[in-house]
């Protein structure tokens, strides 16, 4: 087997490992490997990284600008189009050994495809949906394998969001749970907060160890689960398995009335 065979099998690889990690509901299927810039057409935005360790390069992916609007325009604020392909480019880059993937930066499409491909041995392999590419993964090894000394960071499962909106109801709510139908794999962080304050400077130089913060929460009062800095539910705090959890008691909605303080 040759080099050049070799490293786009690499890329087969590699682009199904990000399949998994995908925010794309829909079901995809790797093409055929390719290095022709003049194939590889498409209207979205591109992601690109850094990797290193047992081997060093760049990954790339690419995912149709439909899902990019999708996150921009989120109910639950805007999202990071790099944010949510890391778990895709951290996977894609694991298939070529382990390595340490670095932060993404978002490109057009055809940059990023230019820059990648002007490199040697560098393929990329479109992600089929009935025969329509949806993504593009692609992979150029820069380094022979080294001894490595680091490992894949990672990165939580994808989870799906909460649908908005009622089943066949016209309007803005229809629209609210077609932009959730593409975002529902899309990884979040959600936090759980029992109260705030507001602190001066010398009040927080002042801390030490067995100092009391007091919250702007009453004593009982439910906790707030966030996503993505957005209110979306709240709930009564409670242990499982020894680790805190949070029991939904209420989903607040636009129409939900802000509790009193």
């Amino acid at each position: 087997m040759t080099q050049t065979m070799s490293t786009s099998e690499l890329a087969r690889q590699a682009a199904l490992a990000a399949l998994a990690n995908l925010p794309i509901s829909d079901p995809l299927e790797p093409g055929e490997p390719t290095s022709d810039l003049s194939q590889l057409r498409f209207d979205g935005v591109a992601v690109t990284a850094r990797f290193t360790g047992s081997r060093s390069g760049d990954v790339l992916i690419a995912v149709e600008r439909a899902l990019t609007d999708a996150l921009q325009n989120s109910p639950l604020g805007a999202l990071d189009v790099s944010a949510a392909l890391a778990p895709a480019l951290a996977a894609a880059a694991g298939a070529t050994g382990t390595v340490m993937t670095g932060p993404g930066q978002s490109l057009d499409p055809a940059t990023a495809l230019a820059a990648l491909l002007g490199k040697p041995d560098a393929w990329v392999v479109p992600l089929l949906h009935q025969g329509v590419p949806r993504a593009l993964v692609g992979v150029v090894i820069t380094a022979a394998p080294t001894p490595a000394t680091t490992q894949t960071p990672h990165y939580p499962s994808a989870e799906e969001l909460r649908a908005g909106g009622a089943a066949g109801v016209p309007g803005p709510r229809t629209a609210l749970r077609n932009g959730l139908d593409l975002l529902r794999d899309v990884s979040m962080d959600v936090t759980a907060q029992i109260g705030s304050t507001r602190m001066t400077i010398s009040e927080l130089l002042a801390l030490n160890e067995g100092a009391v913060v007091e919250l702007d929460r009453a004593a009982g009062a439910p906790a707030d689960l966030l996503v993505n800095g957005h209110l979306i539910a709240r709930g009564e705090v409670v242990v499982i398995d020894e680790n805190f959890a949070l029991r939904i008691t209420e989903i607040v909605t636009d129409e939900t009335v802000p509790p009193r303080s």
